[in-house]
């Protein structure tokens, strides 16, 4: 944030403070400290709220505020790990569907539940995975 700041960078200041307030906010709502995990956490879903309000804005008519957004989170995904390789989400994807037995979109619940579950600890987009799943147990 110091270096924000001498720099003179309000939108990097701006989602820097943002970001510490949610590491607060969720440090009193657990009670103790946040891990790595927690702070992953908590970066990804600022940048999921950002992608929201992205489409919003666009909806609205209001690219000058979209535009912020994403420049927001150019600098949120700057905390996280690099995005997993799709090969990887697909590999997940397919041995999540053949340990969970799963024939249908019934089955979906068990079968994002188990590859999300594999693909733990890595950046990866629930709806790109759910997608996947979706098509995959489609074709099967």
């Amino acid at each position: 944030m110091a270096d924000a700041m001498r720099k003179q960078e309000p939108l990097r200041l701006g989602a820097l403070r943002m970001l510490k307030a949610a590491f607060m906010n969720r440090e009193v709502e657990r009670g103790h400290a946040l891990d790595d995990s927690d702070a992953r956490q908590v970066v990804a879903s600022l940048v999921k709220q950002r992608k929201d309000s992205i489409e919003q804005f666009t909806k609205g008519g209001r690219q000058d505020l979209a535009d912020k957004e994403a420049a927001e989170i150019r600098v949120l995904e700057s905390y996280l790990p690099p995005a997993a390789d799709p090969a990887v989400i697909d590999r997940a994807v397919a041995e999540a569907i053949a340990e969970t037995g799963a024939t249908s979109s019934k089955d979906m619940g068990r079968v994002m539940k188990a590859a999300m579950a594999k693909l733990a600890g890595q950046t990866v987009d629930g709806k790109a995975v759910n997608e996947l799943v979706r098509r995959k147990l489609s074709a099967v």
